[in-house]
C-alpha cells in the first residue's frame, strides 16, 4: 500500500489524464454511441467520477453533499447493489446533463476527494482509492478505443489527434521460444496493486510447448485473407463461422479496401496498412481461425504468463485459449465492489498483455483482461503457440 500523499498525487494525475484524452474532441463527439459496447466519452467522464463519489465520499466524508441526486442513476454502470441505472444501450441518449455540467461534476468531486485525503488516513479508504484510480485507468483505455470506434464509424473518418501514435512495435527475427514441461507458478505475488481476479497464486503443470517471439503482422494476416481464410469453414469454430457469415466479415475491424489497396483507420486518420505492424482489432474467432490456418494454436493464459516473466511482451491485448475463470481460493469482496470482476467469469476468453491505449502505471504481466469472443474494438492481437 503506497502512502496517502503519493496516492493523492496519483489520483490527481489520473483525473487530469482522463480529461487530456478528451481535449481533441468536438462537443458533438461526447454523446455518440454507435453500438452497445461503446460508451459515449461524456459517460466515461461521469462514471469515473461517480465511482469516487459513491464508494469513497458518501462513505468516508459525512459532510459531503452529493452533486446531483440523479447522477447515480445516470452514471452507475452495472452495480446492482447500488441501485437503478440507465441501461447500457441508452447511454447515447443522454443529451443531458450537458458536457459542461459533467465537467463541473468532475471538478466538484476531485476537489472534495483532495480535501478528504488531506484529512483522512483511513486504510480502508486508501484501498478503495487505489481501486478507483486503476478503475479510471481502465476507463482511459476504454475511452480511447471508444473514441476510435466513434470516429472510425463517422463516414468522414476524421482524425482524432497526431499526438496519439499507434506505433509499430519492434519486430525481432522470428523464432519459437520453447519451455520445458514442469510446474509453474501463476498469479500476482507482490504488494503492488492488482485486481482480485489476479489473486490466488497457484501452481500449474505445463507440457512442453513453444511460443512465437513476435505478434502476427498485418502482412502475415493479409496472406490469410488472400488465401481465402474468411471463406474456409474448416478452420473456424462453428459459432465463429456463423459470425463471419451473418456479419459479412472479410477483414479486421477498421480495414478498408479501396481500389484494390488495403487501408487502415487509426486515430491519426486513414492510411495504407503498415505491413510490418502487428495486426490488431481481431476477434477471438479470427485469432483462432488464423492459428488453425498456420497449423498452430493460441497459448493458454498460463503458458503466456510463464514466458512473460522472462520477456517484456504484451503491447497488444493478446487472445489466449483460456476461459475467464476464478483462480483457486478466489473470493469476491463483500458489497458492491464484489461485482467488479467475479460476476463476469462466464462465456469470456482471457486476454493478456496491454495495448497502445493502456495508460502508464497500469500494466503488469499478471493482468487478466477478458472479453466475449466476437468483440474486436479493443487493440487485440495474435501470438501463436504450438
Amino acid at each position: 500500500m503506497i502512502s496517502t500523499d503519493t496516492l493523492l498525487d496519483f489520483f490527481i494525475e489520473t483525473r487530469e489524464q482522463t480529461e487530456l484524452i478528451c481535449e481533441p474532441l468536438e462537443i458533438e463527439d461526447f454523446v455518440v454511441q454507435p453500438i452497445i459496447d461503446v460508451s459515449p466519452p461524456k459517460w466515461h467522464l461521469g462514471h469515473t467520477t461517480w465511482f469516487f463519489e459513491e464508494f469513497i465520499l458518501k462513505e468516508f466524508d459525512k459532510s459531503y453533499n452529493v452533486f446531483n441526486d440523479d447522477f447515480s442513476f445516470v452514471f452507475n454502470s452495472y452495480y446492482e447493489t447500488v441501485g437503478k441505472r440507465v441501461i447500457r444501450a441508452d447511454r447515447g441518449n443522454l443529451s443531458r446533463p450537458s458536457v459542461k455540467k459533467v465537467y463541473d461534476y468532475r471538478h466538484y468531486v476531485t476537489n472534495a476527494m483532495s480535501n478528504l485525503l488531506n484529512l483522512n488516513q483511513n486504510k480502508e479508504l486508501r484501498q478503495i482509492l487505489e481501486i478507483g484510480i486503476h478503475h479510471e485507468k481502465q476507463h482511459q483505455e476504454l475511452l480511447l478505443t471508444d473514441i476510435k470506434y466513434i470516429l472510425g464509424n463517422n463516414p468522414l473518418l476524421p482524425k482524432y489527434s497526431d499526438l496519439f501514435k499507434e506505433y509499430r512495435l519492434d519486430y525481432k527475427e522470428p523464432k519459437w521460444i520453447s519451455l520445458n514441461e514442469g510446474i509453474y507458478e501463476i498469479g500476482h505475488n507482490s504488494t503492488d496493486f492488482s485486481f482480485d481476479n489476479e489473486l490466488g497464486r497457484h501452481k500449474v503443470y505445463l507440457h512442453n510447448y513453444a511460443i512465437s517471439n513476435n505478434l502476427v503482422t498485418n502482412a502475415e494476416y493479409l496472406e490469410f485473407i488472400k488465401s481465402d481464410g474468411y471463406k474456409r469453414f474448416d478452420i473456424w469454430h462453428a459459432q465463429g463461422w456463423d459470425w463471419v457469415q451473418q456479419n459479412n466479415i472479410i477483414a479486421p475491424l477498421y480495414w478498408h479496401q479501396i481500389d484494390g489497396v488495403w487501408y487502415n483507420y487509426s486515430l491519426n486518420g486513414l492510411t495504407e496498412i503498415d505491413l510490418a505492424a502487428p495486426v490488431t482489432h481481431i476477434s477471438y474467432y479470427e485469432a483462432f481461425a488464423y492459428a488453425q490456418y498456420k497449423g498452430c494454436r493460441l497459448p493458454t493464459e498460463f503458458e503466456w504468463e510463464a514466458v512473460q516473466e522472462r520477456f517484456n511482451w504484451g503491447q497488444r491485448w493478446e487472445w489466449t485459449e483460456s476461459a475467464y475463470l476464478p483462480y483457486p481460493n478466489y473470493k469476491k469482496a463483500d458489497g458492491a465492489l464484489g461485482e467488479y470482476n467475479g460476476k463476469f467469469m462466464v462465456n469470456q476468453k482471457v486476454l493478456r498483455g496491454c495495448s497502445v491505449a493502456t495508460p502508464t502505471k497500469h500494466a503488469r504481466h499478471t493482468y487478466r483482461n477478458f472479453f466475449q469472443t466476437d468483440l474486436r474494438w479493443q487493440y487485440t492481437g495474435i501470438r501463436l503457440a504450438k
